[in-house]
């Protein structure tokens, strides 16, 4: 992604989100202990040092980018909620709508094992309270579109079954098994 000029007003925010991006990737692909905040810098073509200076640690940028994944994750479900467009649906209809929009968000592998990766990080206090604010914004969110806390639970649920489906690419899987689990 190319870099703004110098002394441009917007430089630190683009270099974040540029810098963010990267995170998501990097993450994903070795997770929170497995990567490095060179090979993030590297990725976006800055500095270490300069990254340093837009995130003090490494806990602060993946906590950021749990926030930034939180943030896309509120958007898409709300974008494609019965509310926006179909409305009377049952709360069975509702529940397949939203695992849709999930569904769509995480056929980005990147993010769905960076979600992955930031359970596991969770015992990291800026990460834990990160991933904490991401399933308390995710509980409101799909209470809200969804009605109840028994809708939630199986939002989660359902939720946590597809994480499995997708990151183990079940669909393309052949066997009495993976039938079961992607109830074909």
């Amino acid at each position: 992604m190319p870099m703004p000029a110098a002394g441009t007003s917007t430089k630190s925010d683009e270099r974040r989100r540029a810098i963010v991006a990267a995170a998501i990737d990097c993450f994903a692909q070795k997770g929170f202990y497995g990567t490095t905040t060179h090979e993030i810098a590297e990725w976006v073509g800055i500095s270490q040092p300069y990254l340093y200076r837009l995130y003090p640690n490494k806990q602060a940028l993946f906590a950021a980018t749990v926030d930034h994944v939180s943030v896309v994750m509120t958007e898409t479900l709300v974008a494609h909620s019965p509310a926006s467009g179909g409305a009377g649906l049952t709360s069975e209809a509702a529940l397949d709508a939203a695992r849709g929009a999930y569904a769509a968000l995480v056929a980005d592998r990147a993010i769905l094992r960076f979600l992955m990766h930031a359970n596991c990080a969770a015992g990291e206090p800026l990460v834990g309270q990160a991933v904490r604010r991401c399933y308390a914004k995710q509980v409101d969110t799909v209470r809200q579109l969804l009605g109840d806390d028994d809708a939630v639970r199986r939002w989660f649920g359902a939720g946590m079954l597809d994480n499995v489906v997708a990151v183990l690419g079940l669909a393309d899987i052949d066997e009495p098994w993976a039938h079961v689990l992607t109830a074909r």
